[in-house]
């Protein structure tokens, strides 16, 4: 049988079915380190089979050294496709810091030039990653990346980072039949604008396939690796073990007329997603290696009946909350640990704060704070006020065109503004919204009800004569500092 190919982007052909390397980083979490040359050799048989894209990423443990090791002694592997991922801590970033970072990935994977690299921002208040996208862009117009995606995008801010010129490929996102966050206006934008879902977590972990069915519900200490403990969560916040068996017994049902597994069912479903590129399957390398059962995906085809009766089965299931990536940003993290505590320490303030006369005040480093003796937002007791804020990143100019796009910035920057100063966007009381022409109002008006669904500020929206022909939107806000819920 032959392999689905997926055209990324032009001179990389991806699988269609890619082979994830993130359990290296569970395999060597007591310590020890996987021995380069032997692990390498069972990348062969995915590769030999048309399975001959891996991912991975600068914090899979060895994964690109392993994979770098495939890539330069393997005949198999001279042709494989490699997609990694750059994941910066939290904070500013040079244009030296993001060339060492793909410099050591090209190092780590023995080539002149990272196939695809993969960008995640754990925090879209900070503006910081708009400049990492920036500099990535400046490196793959350089030759030394081939193409650019993301990792846990939302549809927000693929859509900023693509207004500033950022020519994005891919979006790796979760997605599966438990995970239904991809869908809708994540798929409608990506399919729009030539980007491909890397659908991962298709198979949660392993709890989608035949060895779950029927059997109890698991506690915390059964779990035996990071992957479940992982989408143990996402599970309990789609409603639960009982729903998860429905979905189960569906999948089951359609297997056995199709005599594939559920593992395979569920994989085929999302394949045949709107936007969908490729699905990533896990693989721990050396041990079930489900080979065949992934290849077998191109042999058959999903009727529309069975299409019909899975879509009607995981439609009884909770959403899973929040957007896409929001499990890496906001409660509740549906992360291995329940929290970031694994992957970050803290979230240093976006903004350096300045004490002067009793009060509080950060700059966001714009030309307009200087020239007109402002600061973008002011703390006085528990009292935040954010100054008027236009979709400008230091001399850059946001989303222009796109009322969207600068309005999702603007209330990023607010955030920002926000947090540096003890505040949440929880806190805003009162928001003034000014709109350059009133056509723009109902997307403007959009955006702020999205951002502020729950926390219902008054609100006020004029129109309004903007400094700049390029700003279709300010924003200024209010808040005050809560102790409790109750004060």
């Amino acid at each position: 049988m032959t392999v689905e190919k997926y055209q990324l982007a032009p001179g990389i052909e991806i699988s269609r079915v890619v082979t994830g390397l993130w359990q290296i980083a569970d395999m060597e979490k007591d310590g020890r380190t996987l021995d380069p040359h032997a692990t390498s050799a069972f990348m062969a048989p995915y590769a030999d089979a048309g399975l001959d894209t891996f991912d991975m990423a600068d914090h899979y443990g060895s994964a690109e050294i392993i994979a770098g090791h495939f890539k330069k002694n393997s005949q198999s592997g001279r042709s494989a496709k490699m997609l990694t991922k750059w994941v910066p801590k939290p904070g500013p970033v040079t244009r030296q810091q993001v060339r060492g970072a793909i410099q050591e990935r090209c190092d780590r994977l023995q080539t002149e030039r990272v196939d695809l690299l993969q960008f995640h921002s754990w925090s879209f208040a900070n503006p910081f990653w708009l400049d990492a996208l920036i500099y990535l862009q400046e490196l793959k117009e350089e030759g030394l990346i081939g193409a650019l995606g993301t990792t846990n995008f939302d549809t927000a801010h693929l859509r900023i980072a693509k207004s500033i010129g950022i020519e994005l490929v891919s979006n790796q996102i979760s997605y599966s039949l438990i995970d239904r966050r991809g869908g809708g206006k994540m798929a409608d934008y990506c399919a729009d604008n030539g980007i491909a879902i890397l659908a991962y977590g298709t198979l949660c972990g392993g709890f989608l396939s035949d060895k779950w069915l029927g059997k109890s519900e698991p506690k915390s200490e059964e779990l035996s690796n990071w992957s479940l403990m992982k989408y143990k969560r996402f599970i309990d916040a789609a409603g639960g073990w009982d729903s998860f068996q429905n979905v189960l017994s569906t999948l089951n049902a359609i297997s056995k007329s199709t005599d594939t597994s559920i593992a395979t069912i569920a994989s085929k479903y999302q394949l045949g997603q709107k936007a969908v590129g490729a699905v990533i399957i896990g693989a721990r390398l050396g041990e079930n290696a489900h080979i065949k059962e992934a290849a077998s995906l191109f042999s058959f085809e999903l009727s529309d009946s069975q299409q019909s009766t899975i879509s009607a089965a995981i439609a009884e299931l909770q959403p899973i909350p929040g957007d896409c990536g929001d499990e890496y940003r906001k409660p509740p993290y549906l992360t291995a640990s329940g929290d970031l505590s694994h992957h970050l320490a803290d979230f240093p303030p976006v903004y350096e704060v300045i004490e002067s006369g009793g009060k509080s005040r950060i700059d966001s480093g714009t030309s307009w704070e200087t020239m007109a003796g402002y600061s973008r937002a002011v703390r006085y007791g528990d009292r935040v006020l954010v100054s008027g804020t236009t979709a400008t990143h230091g001399n850059l100019s946001v989303g222009v065109g796109d009322p969207v796009a600068q309005t999702d910035f603007v209330i990023d920057k607010i955030e920002a503004s926000l947090e540096s100063l003890g505040a949440k966007l929880t806190d805003v009381i009162r928001s003034r919204v000014y709109v350059s022409e009133m056509k723009n109002w109902e997307p403007i008006a959009r955006v702020h009800g999205q951002r502020f669904a729950e926390i219902r500020p008054a609100n006020t929206m004029v129109e309004a004569k903007l400094i700049g022909d390029q700003y279709l939107v300010e924003i200024e806000v209010e808040a005050v500092i809560q102790s409790s819920p109750r004060q």
